[in-house]
């Protein structure tokens, strides 16, 4: 794909307020002592990386104003998405073997499902229950099908990015844009607002084209951010395959710097739409709405701050290093502020559309 040596990423762009949990360190001293009675890390080594991702702080940024027991459950979902991904999803034995994945992938989505489901041997299956079973505890039963119905969605776009990996099939940005608004994860993580909040969106306002839009359009930027966030680590590491750099480099025959610099052209376009469909929106919502709209700008955000510190991204060793506690800096336009649908993307042109409501 490329050298990191040399390359040179540009500042993020992105004017959105900042906020985070205030009793973040407490909970999260509850997730670590979870993480380490939970039995989903198979090592000291592989529960060191699960920590390192501080997915507390991750979704402390979503929701800064949870409750704290909404607050370890849903962080506690990030750190377990985390540990899965790291060990069946990835770069793991799995990763290039859709048709084992895919029961996998059932067996799992049965345990977010039934309570009384069997692990059936896999190790993750126990404390994807755990968790589930706190959402049900606080969460409405529309609350808690929303959040599995997103984990089945997420679960989806990695058994389609397994697939393309087993058949070595580079995808073109429009099919990686459908695929990555799942594999990402950004369903579920988004869908989680509502658990932490308390706040229940009304089905017929949280199914409008307008608001559906803003979901994906948040959860592509979020997504486009992690593949920046994880670019120098995954270059080090040999692991470069299917990001948005891979994608572009591909489609468009670019060098590698071309491609960093054309991802964050696109990023940046799409998150200009996002604000100004928000700002079209965001005036006529009620508060459970009002509050969702500023779950995405506080989860856009929130993600970016922390993908740029996090030791997931930021270790390029075997040990990952401390928090790096460094001021962020930003860029003060967009890269491309253009107010047009990108032009091989035609599968999300729908986001430009002045008609949403």
């Amino acid at each position: 794909m490329g050298s990191v040596v040399d390359l040179e990423l540009p500042l993020l762009y992105c004017p959105l307020e900042s906020a985070v949990h205030r009793r973040v360190r407490a909970v999260d001293a509850q997730a670590r002592r979870w993480i380490a009675e939970s039995g989903m890390c198979a090592s000291a080594h592989e529960e060191a990386w699960v920590v390192a991702t501080h997915s507390t702080e991750f979704f402390a940024r979503f929701a800064p104003v949870a409750e704290d027991e909404r607050l370890l459950a849903t962080s506690l979902w990030v750190y377990w998405g985390f540990a899965f991904d790291d060990a069946r999803c990835d770069n793991g034995p799995l990763s290039t073997r859709p048709a084992q994945f895919n029961a996998l992938a059932g067996l799992v989505q049965q345990a977010a499902e039934s309570p009384t489901a069997p692990a059936r041997g896999e190790r993750f299956v126990a404390p994807l229950q755990d968790i589930i079973g706190r959402f049900r505890s606080f969460g409405t039963p529309a609350q808690v099908r929303r959040f599995t119905e997103a984990q089945r969605a997420w679960l989806f776009g990695v058994c389609w990015q397994i697939g393309n990996q087993a058949r070595g099939l580079m995808p073109d940005l429009d099919e990686y844009v459908a695929m990555r608004l799942l594999s990402s994860g950004g369903e579920p993580t988004f869908a989680m607002l509502e658990l932490a909040t308390g706040l229940e969106v009304p089905d017929a306002q949280l199914r409008r084209p307008a608001v559906r839009a803003l979901t994906e359009m948040a959860i592509l930027v979020a997504a486009l951010d992690n593949d920046r966030h994880s670019l120098r680590k995954e270059l080090t590491r040999g692991h470069a395959d299917q990001n948005i750099y891979a994608v572009l480099q591909h489609q468009r025959q670019l060098s590698l710097q071309e491609s960093v610099d054309a991802a964050a052209a696109v990023r940046d376009r799409v998150l200009t739409r996002f604000l100004q469909l928000h700002d079209r929106i965001r005036p006529q919502a009620g508060v459970e709405l009002a509050s969702y709209l500023q779950g995405l700008r506080y989860g856009i955000r929130g993600n970016a701050e922390w993908g740029l510190r996090v030791p997931r991204y930021l270790s390029l060793g075997h040990v990952p290093d401390p928090m790096d506690e460094a001021p962020l800096h930003w860029a003060q336009s967009p890269a491309d502020g253009r107010c047009e649908p990108l032009p091989d993307a035609p599968g999300c042109a729908w986001w430009w559309d002045d008609t949403l409501m």
